[in-house]
């Protein structure tokens, strides 16, 4: 039988396996801005810690739902557009075991490094303590995510988009209260300060894992007893998508970890405003994301069944679509960035630095949308290795460009250059390159 995504309008059905996923945003949206809120209450250098953590804090969720979370759904779609649907239970076993190795990879290496790279970045005192605390908890749990997200992207290859939908939602719901008692010691609830927003953020991801395995387990790609057997094809199916994503979130990342410690050489003030500004920025991720993933399901289904110019047409379309949405939002806070900013701080400072971080930058987010969307349309055609080069010119452009430079307002405009450079590379690559089975 085949599948309905193989002859299905294209937007329709684009919007309609979008539509949950841009309903977690609101949720996910609810979460990151909580946050940010609440840890702010304490202080400048809370703030400036949060700052320092969250470019491995967008490396672990990345990598574990856009990057190889991406390489699952892409595998799995595949097999299931050509009918193999044994395959695709046998996928599940190996993406698992991926994710608890790579859970255990980043416990490790965080726990072990972290001190020095937040050091590297310019925290220092009580910025540096504030961080450490937030990263050890969070990190300490990282399985939780990866779980989480893991079993996430099988379902959506499948082409069930709304239960994980719901089960995320389920876990921001229970995650902002949470991390608001916990942080600022609400009622009979410790205070325990950055940390509190930590322990919320495991815990709810936890309770995540637990809905989606049960949502696999009882659908058609729970394995069985033959399943279980490892096979080195099935590993490499998912991992030459997965892989090539992880180098390209790790890129994406280092770009975001140069630019805060650019930035850092400028205070604490400029660190927190900028940690603002930028917050904005990968809010729109998350909506994207959701355009991303039904890209994802609808070109490798696409891909699985032979149709290459149908997944073309169905990249493109996507590609337009995110492109609008940060286009809305781009412009507005460029228009109006105290009504961003302003939320989280009152510190002149800090204001002063995200307004001048969304003036100069936030004009060019419909390249952001237009490229991370072509980028998920390449994970579900399998093919990665331009559009993971078209991120490493990004990063030569910020390293370079962020050394030479000497002021804060030159370095954002370092950040919007290479924004447009890697937007148009991304266009030009998925144009000229040929998609097949």
């Amino acid at each position: 039988m085949s599948s309905p995504l193989l002859a299905a309008p294209i937007l329709p059905a684009l919007m309609r396996l979008s539509a949950p996923g841009v309903l977690l945003v609101v949720f996910q949206t609810a979460v990151s801005v909580g946050d940010t809120y609440f840890i702010g209450r304490l202080g400048t250098a809370p703030l400036a810690g949060l700052a320092l953590v969250f470019p491995l804090v967008m490396l672990l969720q990345m990598s574990s739902a856009g990057a190889m979370g991406g390489g699952v759904s892409s595998a799995i779609a595949r097999s299931l557009g050509a009918g193999d649907v044994s395959r695709a239970r046998r996928l599940v076993v190996h993406a698992l075991l991926i994710a608890l190795g790579m859970a255990a990879a980043f416990t490790l290496l965080v726990l072990a490094f972290g001190a020095s790279l937040y050091r590297l970045l310019g925290g220092e005192g009580e910025s540096l303590a504030n961080a450490l605390a937030y990263s050890n908890i969070l990190f300490g749990g990282a399985v939780t995510i990866w779980l989480a997200n893991t079993l996430a992207s099988v379902l959506r290859g499948s082409g069930n988009m709304l239960v994980p939908a719901l089960g995320l939602i389920g876990a921001a719901i229970i995650q902002v209260p949470l991390s608001g008692s916990l942080v600022l010691g609400v009622g009979p609830m410790p205070r325990l300060g950055t940390a509190g927003a930590a322990v919320a953020y495991v815990l709810s991801f936890g309770l995540a894992t637990l809905v989606m395995a049960g949502a696999v387990f009882r659908s058609r790609l729970r394995p069985g007893r033959g399943d279980w057997m490892m096979d080195k094809r099935l590993f490499a199916d998912i991992l030459r998508v997965g892989g090539l994503s992880v180098l390209n979130a790790f890129q994406t990342v280092l770009t975001a970890v140069a630019l805060t410690g650019f930035v850092g050489r400028f205070g604490a003030a400029a660190l927190a405003g900028y940690g603002v500004g930028v917050r904005l920025e990968l809010l729109q991720i998350p909506l994207v994301f959701a355009v991303g993933q039904a890209l994802v399901v609808l070109v490798g289904t696409n891909i699985g069944a032979g149709n290459a110019p149908r997944a073309k047409r169905i990249a493109w379309i996507g590609a337009g679509l995110a492109g609008a949405i940060c286009l809305v939002i781009g412009w507005t806070f460029a228009l109006l960035p105290l009504g961003w900013v302003g939320l989280f701080s009152t510190d002149a400072e800090v204001l002063d630095a995200g307004t001048r971080y969304l003036r100069i930058v936030a004009p060019f987010y419909p390249l952001i949308g237009v490229n991370v969307a072509l980028y998920f349309a390449s994970q579900g055609a399998g093919r990665m290795l331009m559009p993971v080069l078209a991120g490493t010119t990004r990063l030569v452009i910020v390293l370079v460009g962020g050394a030479m430079v000497v002021s804060l307002g030159a370095i954002f405009g370092v950040v919007a250059l290479g924004i447009t450079v890697w937007g148009a590379l991304m266009i030009l690559i998925v144009a000229r390159t040929t998609w097949k089975t």
